[in-house]
């Protein structure tokens, strides 16, 4: 079986064409980052245009690059949600009235589902059941996974994500959009120790996350010691720092509680190396084994919500043609593939 995915939940458009035996055959993503970055941040209403300029160009791209056409698959999949309204509308519509006009299948693909599966696009896949750690700029989770849509939520944020809490902290420094993966670099260069962030909500049972108040506090340093660049150096270390140890121990923790052994890290945080590393060493120190995906299927891409789009086409979990997107979308609420 062969699909083409649709990804455009927020300002990356993504296609690609997945096939069940052959495996990803074309990967396609235009990033629209310099368009946003003069505004500080993702304009949703130039967002949504940009995907519809760019949509059905890059699904021409990727036939081109699978060296096939319409006639080739057999489904098509698209992001649903959750993400900005109208960024999906656009995905929604273009997946539905082409799959009307070949004739095929669609699919309504969860976003963080596709995140969650993006691991499963690597060489080295994990089994189930495990535990993951879906961190990106929009979404914190710690998942229990059983199967493919059979999720239980162990813990969230309760207000800012991590990757907003980079994002929100980064322009604070001074840097450009998007700020999390400079004030990442920018940490390599800072003083361990100089300062100490809290690690919020370790300090009793749980594993639900809380980043706004450590981004106060980051506000507050910076109002207070100074704008040298060694000392945004030295704070962006402490910060970053401060979240990644506070994901490492509710991960830990998480792992404990459940008794597995298995975690996944997904999502555009995934893609930091000081996290990995960090998560490398909880593993390590539990004898376990952590999983991610490249940092190419880190942040959004077609790929993923392709090869999730295939798990639920193979389990016979179409669509009819009407256009529903939904912003917000629990994902535990989805069916399981058994």
């Amino acid at each position: 079986m062969r699909i083409l995915g649709i990804e455009s939940s927020c300002d990356e458009t993504g296609i690609a064409i997945y096939d069940d035996e052959q495996g990803l055959l074309a990967h396609q993503l235009y990033s629209q980052v310099k368009m946003h970055a003069d505004y500080g941040g993702v304009v949703p209403e130039l967002a949504s245009r940009d995907h519809v300029r760019k949509t059905l160009p890059l699904i021409e791209a990727a036939f081109a690059e699978a060296k096939c056409g319409p006639e080739d698959l057999d489904g098509v999949a698209y992001t649903a949600g959750p993400g900005l309204v109208g960024a999906l509308l656009v995905g929604s519509s273009i997946a539905r009235s082409l799959a009307y006009g070949w004739q095929l299948p669609t699919v309504a693909v969860h976003h963080m589902e596709g995140h969650l599966l993006a691991p499963m696009l690597e060489e080295r896949v994990p089994e189930f059941p495990f535990v993951a750690l879906l961190v990106s700029g929009g979404h914190t989770l710690l998942v229990k996974v059983s199967n493919i849509g059979e999720y239980q939520v162990l813990g969230e944020s309760v207000d800012d994500a991590a990757g907003e809490a980079f994002d929100k902290t980064a322009k604070l420094l001074g840097l450009d959009y998007p700020g999390g993966p400079l004030l990442a670099k920018l940490a390599e260069q800072g003083t361990p120790g100089r300062f100490k962030f809290p690690r919020p909500m370790t300090d009793r049972p749980g594993l639900d996350f809380s980043f706004s108040g450590l981004k106060t506090s980051a506000a507050n340093t910076i109002r207070n010691e100074g704008d040298d660049s060694q000392t945004k150096a030295d704070i962006a270390h402490a910060f970053q720092t401060a979240v990644i140890d506070t994901l490492a121990i509710k991960c830990k923790r998480a792992l404990k509680q459940t008794g597995i052994k298995r975690l996944v890290i997904a999502g555009g945080v995934s893609a930091n190396t000081y996290l990995r590393e960090q998560l490398a060493k909880v593993m390590q120190g539990m004898q376990g084994e952590v999983y991610y995906p490249r940092p190419a299927f880190c942040t959004d891409n077609g790929a993923m919500i392709a090869y999730a789009g295939m798990q639920r086409l193979k389990a016979g979990q179409t669509g009819d043609v009407s256009t529903q997107v939904m912003p917000r979308w629990p994902i535990d609420s989805l069916p399981s593939i058994a």
